[in-house]
């Protein structure tokens, strides 16, 4: 029998709202990590750019005030709660609150859709050291048919915007260390497959990756969405960030901005594809997740699956 679940909590990445948030949330977000400082101050700038501001955590608010429409249209009576890894609601407080409610066994959902250390693994980690309630986190979703139709239903879309146009996904990218211990490419090629089959879009799903970080000497996944738009030969272009779930500071700055610029330089017509956000066939996916965790129970992930990146060695 599946544990008697008494609440939902999303848990997210988290973003700065105001300038002044800016430097602490990226020194949260890197800690321990072996990115040097100005590669730092230059992502800063990228908020700055908006005065501040991510996106995230008001998209966040959107996706639990749709989820709270869904749950209540479904009799579903789960309180939802959020809690983000590396800005405020910090998890650790919300679980502290929901211990002070009597919450006893919740269902957890990351906003993250593939497999991969930082996308699965680490909010689980991030889970255990939380404390507090006993939590099951549901498995990565690229698969599920809500998630692929509302993405398909975006990519629709922005063909009627540009019609005929060469259809380009991207994903963050992650070392290369990191997507071989993980499904994460192949999760993403299915998924690029599948909602470009959908979509009826034209040619072949081709994907990049976007928004890489972290020392020079490592190996990432390629290509960079910005080298491909340099070098392609195409003349018109979308853009469809299959691997983010909102429209938030990655999709807003290195597309909206950077990969928008480089394409009007080479003349290219450029459409951005939106997030699945709060698409309809999606919160109708999360609750559906959720409804059969309730009645099933999570099947939770192997022990040794999504593994953390190896960190490169500096020659003595």
């Amino acid at each position: 029998m599946p544990a008697p679940y008494d609440a939902f909590l999303l848990v997210s990445f988290g973003g700065p709202e105001k300038r002044e948030d800016v430097i602490p949330f990226l020194e949260n977000v890197l800690r321990g990590r072996n990115v040097p400082r100005e590669r730092m101050l230059e992502v800063a700038e990228h908020y700055y750019h908006f005065d501040g501001v991510s996106p995230i955590n008001g998209q966040n608010r959107e996706l639990i005030a749709a989820l709270q429409a869904e749950f209540a249209a479904h009799n579903l009576n789960l309180p939802i709660y959020w809690g983000n890894r590396n800005w405020y609601p910090m998890l650790a407080e919300t679980v502290a609150r929901m211990k002070t409610d009597g919450i006893r066994n919740a269902i957890a959902f990351a906003t993250s859709a593939y497999g991969s250390y930082s996308g699965c693994r680490q909010y689980r980690e991030d889970l255990d050291r939380a404390g507090g309630a006993s939590f099951d986190k549901l498995l990565p979703f690229s698969g599920h048919p809500g998630f692929i139709a509302a993405a398909a239903a975006r990519l629709k879309d922005a063909l009627e915007k540009l019609p005929g146009a060469t259809v380009v996904y991207t994903a963050h990218s992650v070392p290369l260390s990191m997507a071989q211990s993980s499904p994460y490419e192949q999760q993403l090629r299915d998924a690029c497959a599948k909602v470009h089959e959908l979509a009826a879009a034209p040619g072949s799903p081709t994907l990049a990756f976007q928004s890489r970080s972290g020392p020079p000497g490592q190996s990432w996944l390629e290509p960079d969405i910005g080298e491909y738009i340099r070098q392609t030969s195409d003349k018109r272009l979308i853009v469809m960030p299959i691997g983010f779930l909102s429209d938030h500071m990655e999709v807003l700055y290195d597309l909206d901005t950077e990969a928008a610029e480089i394409a009007r330089e080479r003349g290219i017509e450029f459409v951005r594809a939106v997030t699945v956000g709060t698409h309809p066939l999606f919160v109708s996916a999360i609750r559906q997740m959720v409804q059969l965790a309730m009645e099933n129970g999570v099947t939770t992930c192997p022990p040794d699956c999504c593994k953390p990146a190896q960190r490169p060695t500096t020659p003595r």
